[in-house]
């Protein structure tokens, strides 16, 4: 069963802000699917043994703050 992961990046304003958390999210292990809903500012991610810090680390990585 796939875990789900749902974070607030109040950051993101624009497609480019979408594409650069999902590439750097993607490119974790364990992570088959980000969803990114810029109206909320939320980022829902899904996959295999989710590693939270990984996830967190990503997002700053792509540039952004995850709450």
């Amino acid at each position: 069963m796939a875990d789900t992961i749902t974070y607030r990046v109040p950051g993101m304003t624009c497609n480019h802000c979408k594409a650069a958390v999902t590439e750097e999210l993607s490119g974790v292990s364990g992570v088959e699917s980000v969803a990114v809903d810029l109206d909320t500012k939320l980022v829902e991610v899904s996959g295999e043994t989710l590693d939270d810090s990984a996830l967190r680390a990503a997002i700053v990585q792509a540039g952004y703050e995850a709450a």
